[in-house]
């Protein structure tokens, strides 16, 4: 898993040991990993070799991690990717939600919210090298431009998921647009943008649309600052997760997909934590 200071990943986290703790037919161990650094978790793949009976892994869908997963693969070695696939590898299967209808669900909160008059909305990304950080930016775009045609997407940043890197950008963003009307933030860093939108006093001004319901997302909702979230569910991943691993590792034949369904977070509906 990613390290840094992603609070759905820490989630996610948690949620694995949790659920690896009630079931004693299995040992997982966690690895947190620079995110944006595909050679070192291509070397930590490769590492796995001989050593773990089953890999699932969230990563960059770059040459040296896809090689990496070919060759752990190869070796006997299922290998399951988690939030974000990866392209063209021979995975055991995916779990995570449609990040394309993610992306479009945010494009169409984000035009209902700012008709009639649309405006410029601007985008952050963790990274665009994670596949599913593409297909969302791909869907919100689309939808923009089939319904939303008033809406102009003026700039868009990768933050890295880190919460001071999207501050900078937030607040800097705010400097150049006096008039953006919304944000839709496809990754995480949604603390720093919430904070640059407080400390410009902007909050009720620009529509801000975020993922996951996390305990800084919650404050956020309840506080306005931002407006929706789009959530997976991390602990039904974690299961789905762990079941399939488990069944890999024992021989089994690929399952079905294993979809995660997409919920929009209002202030009016969110979820007991």
């Amino acid at each position: 898993l990613p390290g840094g200071t992603n609070t759905f990943i820490d989630d996610l986290a948690g949620h694995f040991e949790a659920i690896a703790a009630t079931r004693p037919d299995i040992r997982l161990t966690l690895h947190r990993i620079d995110a944006f650094d595909p050679d070192s978790l291509a070397q930590a793949l490769e590492a796995l070799r001989g050593r773990s009976r089953g890999v699932a892994l969230i990563g960059l869908d770059h040459p040296v991690v896809r090689e990496a997963i070919r060759a752990l693969a190869a070796s006997g070695v299922p290998v399951m990717t988690l939030v974000s696939d990866i392209s063209h590898v021979p995975r055991f299967a995916y779990v995570g939600i449609d990040n394309r209808a993610a992306g479009r669900l945010a494009g169409h909160l984000l035009g209902r919210f700012l008709r009639p008059g649309g405006g410029k909305v601007a985008l952050f990304a963790g990274s665009l090298s994670y596949r599913g950080h593409e297909e969302r930016e791909i869907g919100f775009r689309n939808v923009l431009a089939e319904d939303h045609p008033a809406l102009s997407i003026v700039e868009l940043r990768e933050v890295r998921e880190d919460t001071e890197r999207a501050f900078r950008e937030a607040s800097a963003l705010l400097a150049r647009h006096p008039d953006l009307a919304g944000i839709y933030n496809i990754g995480g860093g949604s603390r720093g943008i919430a904070r640059a939108l407080a400390e410009h006093e902007r909050e009720r001004q620009v529509v801000f649309i975020g993922h996951e319901v996390t305990a800084h997302t919650r404050r956020f909702l309840l506080s306005g600052v931002m407006d929706a979230a789009i959530d997976q569910n991390p602990r039904l991943e974690a299961e789905a997760t762990i079941d399939r691993l488990a069944r890999a590792a024992r021989g089994g034949t690929q399952p079905a997909a294993a979809p995660i369904r997409i919920q929009a977070i209002f202030r009016e509906n969110i979820p007991e934590s």
